[in-house]
């Protein structure tokens, strides 16, 4: 064993590991760190994240800033969750994702039970790339599946083939301990026979975990202008809710349970890191666009490439905006964010965590919404009936 910042630290798997004293409460201090990896092979339509294609030669300057930004922790970081996420990090070929890999180490020490999730395309990992992740301590994969038919994955621009899945599955099962999936429902055409057979086939396959979204329209999307220019037609609200409604249903019944709005999980198997996001707790994040929550500030990345490189070889932050909540609005925040988790707001610790009293804020909005059926409050807990999760967005809205 050695020592290194005042911590106990260990190898495992080419990753630090051991036991750090904690800076302050979680909200306010992270355990968590995100990471992004903005390169594809291809920007689908529907995608609104900060992603460059055509640009690998800059991948070389782009880990260059990346590790100046990372240095700019000063000293090692313990965490218990880092999430690589893109774009999309496998992208990377192996020299290149062995260098990130190798960074983290220098900055980023796991505390012993740690998350280490990576984010993949089906058609961007094989056994020797596996091998290397494992290696490093990578001990979960979110793969984007999106959808195992052609006709909807066409529409959605994705480069992978559905007879791709299994095999990677199985690659990454015999390497990594948790699969997770990712499933796109809503698609331009797609019927209720659909999407049950995408559920059958991600449920064949024994994931650990299935995140569902409904396809959204961001604005300024390929996606979105072919709407607008009536190119493709959106699914009615009507249609789509079915879809949904049939998801809960089905991994209901396979043994899955709904802990957030869009994720579902065998138990034992939630991903610990987004459950720090949607508790409204504290995280790095570092890369083009990337946000991080360090003592109730906010800041988020630059999301053009050349700024980014600039700022962060230069030693200027990397920043392009940056937003200090008052007290009272971040307990707001933190009240529309907890109730997308299943157990919704647990009114003792959300006065722990806040400072405020649940009723302050917003008692007689959440007696209404129980009169109307959407809300549950046992006393303890406030939190979505099933109605209600139809109409998050717009419960949310009410309580803000």
């Amino acid at each position: 064993m050695s020592k290194s910042g005042g911590g106990e630290i260990g190898k495992k798997n080419g990753m630090l590991v051991g036991r750090k004293k904690k800076s302050g409460p979680p909200w306010d201090w992270p355990r968590a760190a995100y990471v992004h990896v903005p390169f594809c092979a291809h920007h689908c339509g529907y995608c609104d994240f900060a992603v460059v294609t055509g640009q690998d030669q800059r991948i070389d300057l782009y880990l260059q800033a990346l590790f100046a930004e990372l240095a700019t922790l000063k000293k090692p970081q313990p965490i218990e969750t880092l999430f690589l996420g893109g774009g999309t990090p496998t992208y990377l070929d192996g020299e290149h994702l062995e260098r990130l890999l190798r960074e983290f180490a220098k900055w980023l020490h796991f505390r012993t039970d740690y998350e280490f999730t990576v984010e993949a395309n089906p058609d961007t990992l094989d056994p020797p790339k596996i091998d290397l992740l494992a290696d490093y301590g990578v001990n979960r994969i979110s793969l984007g599946v999106q959808s195992f038919q052609p006709k909807l994955l066409r529409i959605l621009e994705r480069q992978h083939q559905p007879s791709q899945i299994p095999r990677v599955v199985e690659w990454i099962k015999s390497r990594i301990d948790e699969v997770s999936m990712d499933l796109i429902f809503g698609v331009p055409g797609e019927t209720v026979e659909d999407w049950d057979l995408d559920l059958a086939q991600a449920l064949a396959l024994e994931p650990d975990h299935l995140s569902t979204y409904g396809l959204t329209y961001e604005k300024g999307t390929r996606l979105w202008k072919q709407r607008e220019m009536g190119i493709v037609k959106s699914l009615s609200e009507t249609a789509e809710l079915a879809l949904y409604e049939h998801a809960l249903d089905v991994l209901e019944a396979a043994g899955f349970e709904q802990y957030e709005i869009s994720n579902h999980a065998r138990p034992g198997h939630r991903c610990r890191h987004n459950q720090v996001y949607w508790a409204n707790h504290a995280y790095f994040g570092f890369g083009l666009g990337a946000t991080r929550y360090v003592n109730g500030c906010r800041r988020t990345n630059v999301r053009n490439m050349a700024d980014y490189l600039r700022k962060a070889l230069s030693g200027a932050s990397t920043a392009s905006q940056e937003e200090v909540l008052t007290p009272r609005e971040r307990a707001r925040e933190t009240m529309a964010i907890q109730l997308r988790r299943s157990e919704g707001i647990q009114r003792r610790s959300f006065q722990e965590q806040t400072g405020f009293a649940l009723e302050v804020l917003a008692g007689p909005v959440i007696a209404r919404q129980v009169e109307l059926g959407i809300l549950l409050d046992d006393g303890e807990n406030v939190r979505l009936t099933r109605k209600g999760k139809f109409v998050a967005d717009t419960v949310i809205e009410n309580l803000l």
